[in-house]
């Protein structure tokens, strides 16, 4: 029995960090989708090419992000915003839009 547990509890923590990876790899995405449309302007219509690309599914679903069309519209308005994503989770960043929010 106590064999079943360990391996269960592997099983999820193995699929735990698939998950993260599959988190950086969509980050990675947004990412090259900003610097995309700092260069070019083309950011919001990158990443919603790729949200709907077969591989750009795939990738959201192994993430634990269901594929639909209002996780693309929000992946596009987060490109268009062009804030990287390394910016957008520093508590930095959370604390100066909270301040901005309660200045407004």
């Amino acid at each position: 029995m106590g064999e079943f547990v360990d391996g269960t509890a592997y099983s999820h923590e193995q699929g735990n960090r698939a998950r993260k990876l599959f988190a950086a790899v969509v980050l990675a995405a947004l990412d090259d989708a900003i610097a995309d449309d700092k260069k070019y302007g083309n950011g919001p219509e990158q990443i919603a090419r790729w949200a709907r690309s077969r591989d750009g599914r795939e990738v959201l679903s192994c993430a634990g992000i269901d594929p639909n069309e209002r996780v693309v519209s929000g992946l596009m308005e987060f490109v268009g915003k062009g804030v990287r994503t390394s910016v957008a989770l520093s508590r930095e960043e959370s604390e100066r839009r909270n301040q901005q929010a309660e200045a407004a």
